[in-house]
């Protein structure tokens, strides 16, 4: 079964509507994302600081607190600031390993102010989990997801 991605961004952004806390939108946002996608076993947020990726709110197993740029997906995809798609993470050089079952992954940037905000991190126990549609949607609930705390930091 195929994610309903339209109704999912419809949902997020009501879901974001009244929120005035960016930790508030993080977490119910991937609450929503781990409710709705199939076949993952962790989605969260890494947030960058001071050079680094910092465990932000989550829904799955623990998970690693520091990713340094140079580490894993997630450190890659804040060094390029591109979307990365790894079909097998044990082929990705530097993979961080949290949880023994995630085979594949998904980062995307959350860019505000043309500075790295965040990453979404989504993890799935299946190989090749991820495809372009899952790309161009999860890009999409990000920008969602990056305007609602841009607007909320310039009402702040």
């Amino acid at each position: 079964m195929m994610t309903d991605y339209t109704n999912l961004m419809k949902k997020l952004s009501a879901l974001l509507e009244e929120t005035k806390l960016d930790i508030s939108i993080l977490a119910n946002s991937s609450a929503l994302l781990f409710e709705h996608l199939e076949e993952i076993n962790w989605v969260g947020f890494y947030i960058h600081q001071n050079n680094s990726l910092y465990l932000g709110p989550f829904q799955g197993k623990i998970a690693c607190t520091e990713i340094p740029f140079t580490k894993g997906v997630c450190g890659a995809c804040a060094t390029t600031r591109q979307t990365l798609m790894v079909p097998n993470v044990h082929e990705f050089s530097g993979h961080i390993a949290c949880d023994s079952a995630s085979n594949s992954e998904i980062c995307i940037p959350i860019i505000i102010h043309n500075r790295l905000y965040a990453i979404l991190d989504i993890d799935s126990p299946r190989y090749n989990r991820f495809d372009q549609t899952d790309k161009r949607y999860l890009e999409e609930i990000t920008k969602i997801i990056s305007e609602k705390i841009e607007n909320i930091q310039q009402i702040g």
